[in-house]
């Protein structure tokens, strides 16, 4: 007789409720995701999608509900949570005044890495020859890719990524859905919003969450 594996819950709402300048978000909100798990949090523009992503990483309090790693509040556990946690938020936090390399360096040893390959980990988000670029003469793509090249040099287990794909080419977007496949089938969950539409990770794999627009 084989022994079915218990999937790990990693992050979950328990009937989170968000309210901002007296307006209802989403209430009564309540979800379980899997290590293994990608899913998106989907919904028109000021649905509360930034407003989840930044309760689940612990930036902002939900006006009830709770917020849980591992089945416990994320208020209780905020050390064990924060070395799990990567979080990138809708802005590319990349300092001007800094080169890639730099910014990169960085938010590395910020995060208590001490042995990585800048550059190469740069090659992987096509950042090759731009290492010492001031960030401040980069694109807008080259800005989120330097922000978005943390991914590829971390242990934690849970993304939050806010917007991942907002200003990047089509190519880059397929390397980050096979990055985030990969992410997943080592044990990790990805939680995400986008409008973008995806070429490899399918409904099949997907898992939505929706928020809707409330008018009152």
């Amino acid at each position: 007789m084989v022994e079915e594996k218990t999937a790990t819950t990693l992050v979950s709402a328990d009937n989170l409720t968000c309210i901002r300048e007296e307006r209802i978000l989403f209430d009564e909100l309540s979800f379980d995701i899997q290590a293994g798990e990608i899913v998106q949090i989907e919904g028109p523009n000021g649905a509360g999608k930034t407003s989840l992503l930044r309760i689940l990483a612990g930036l902002s309090r939900p006006y009830a509900g709770e917020a849980k790693y591992k089945g416990t509040d994320i208020t209780r556990c905020r050390d064990e949570y924060n070395d799990d946690l990567l979080y990138l938020g809708h802005l590319a936090g990349v300092k001007s005044e800094l080169t890639a390399e730099e910014n990169l360096n960085f938010n590395l040893r910020i995060s208590g890495y001490d042995d990585f390959e800048t550059n190469q980990i740069l090659a992987k988000v096509n950042l090759s020859g731009f290492e010492e670029a001031l960030a401040g003469h980069l694109s807008a793509g080259q800005h989120r890719r330097t922000a978005l090249a943390r991914l590829w040099h971390t242990n934690c287990k849970v993304w939050l990524l806010d917007e991942p794909f907002t200003a990047i080419d089509k190519k880059g977007v397929e390397e980050l859905e096979h990055l985030f496949l990969q992410h997943a089938q080592n044990g990790g969950c990805v939680i995400m919003t986008t409008h973008q539409d995806m070429s490899i990770i399918g409904d099949d794999i997907l898992r939505k969450i929706r928020l809707d627009y409330r008018f009152i």
